[in-house]
């Protein structure tokens, strides 16, 4: 891939997402969202944005985290930051796809095989995904709506933990991928890959990484709690549960639609729940919610990250080879899922 064509998918979601914006604004009337928005609190939005920013440090601790279970240590905290940072810039890829970056850049700074540091995304995916389901429990219970939806979501991960723990699935799988063609000359690359996992989603591991994803979320459920506040709505505990539960299952909606960064099924899935939940029964503060959480969280993430791959990118061979890593990330991934 070329850094016209990386350009491309870039503008291609930021497209999206700027659709989106016109959509919702449509559909709650753009004058009355505009006087939404002229009556919200805007005093809190640093809070807001400090509550995010809360979750990324967090995150970025489960990142440092996960280096240590796979055996990559040495590697300068400063160094180690840009790299988790620059991941943000993928976002706005299909379930976050792109943020296998983070495992090229890992390579070309530190020499560290893709194989081995690629896991360590997909556990980030994974122990996020249950964090958000147990934020979103007590909605569930009181509300009994959305676990169709998460119910496929919660089985398919507790797969990938069961088949990375059971070593005589993962030996028959290199077994017979050694008898593909096209995965032959990479069964290292797998078996590296499965060793990690193994190591990953062991029982300890994985309470500490989920118990640190509940932390960092529920941040971000907070804060979403204090725009629904800020907008007028009455603030008490019942809020706090429902603004846990709708961002948690339009999170994982968002991921599971493989849009990029879940936009639009997130932005429904939030404006929908509120209205649907008679969180509120006006469209226009549902709208303004749904976009002031969205830029809050979505795009802030991805405006810094930007920040933080142009700055790894300086300290690479050019900006190409951070467009070519991208590219290849998404297609290892999808090539694991695969096989």
């Amino acid at each position: 891939m070329t850094i016209q064509s990386l350009t491309r998918k870039m503008l291609f979601s930021i497209g999206l997402g700027i659709l989106v914006i016109f959509a919702l604004s449509f559909s709650a009337d753009a004058p009355r969202l505009l006087t939404v928005l002229e009556h919200f609190d805007w005093k809190v939005l640093p809070v807001v944005i400090c509550l995010t920013l809360l979750n990324y440090c967090l995150r970025f601790a489960k990142w440092q985290y996960y280096l240590r279970v796979v055996g990559i240590r040495g590697m300068p905290v400063s160094q180690s930051a840009l790299i988790f940072v620059a991941g943000l810039s993928m976002a706005i890829t299909p379930a976050k796809v792109g943020e296998l970056l983070k495992a090229y850049l890992l390579f070309h700074h530190r020499g560290i095989p893709v194989g081995k540091s690629a896991p360590i995304i997909i556990g980030e995916r994974l122990t996020d995904g249950v964090a958000m389901v147990i934020l979103a429990s007590a909605g569930l219970v009181i509300y009994r709506v959305g676990w169709q939806m998460l119910l496929p979501i919660v089985g398919a991960m507790v797969i990938v933990v069961g088949l990375s723990q059971y070593r005589k699935v993962t030996r028959w799988a290199l077994h017979f991928a050694e008898r593909l063609p096209l995965l032959s000359s990479k069964v290292h690359h797998l078996e590296a890959a499965m060793v990690s996992a193994n190591q990953l989603f062991r029982a300890s591991n994985l309470v500490l990484a989920i118990g640190i994803g509940v932390i960092s979320w529920g941040c971000e459920s907070v804060a979403f709690y204090v725009v629904l506040t800020a907008l007028g709505l009455q603030a008490s505990p019942i809020l706090a549960v429902q603004a846990a539960f709708i961002l948690a299952v339009s999170s994982l909606l968002g991921a599971a639609s493989m849009l990029p960064g879940g936009l639009a099924a997130a932005e429904g899935s939030l404006a929908g729940l509120l209205l649907l939940l008679k969180v509120t029964r006006n469209p226009s503060i549902a709208a303004a919610a749904t976009l002031l959480i969205r830029f809050s969280t979505l795009w802030l993430g991805v405006a810094i990250g930007m920040i933080g791959l142009l700055l790894a990118a300086s300290q690479l061979r050019g900006v190409a080879l951070i467009a070519e890593t991208a590219d290849e990330g998404a297609s290892t991934v999808a090539g694991v899922v695969q096989h």
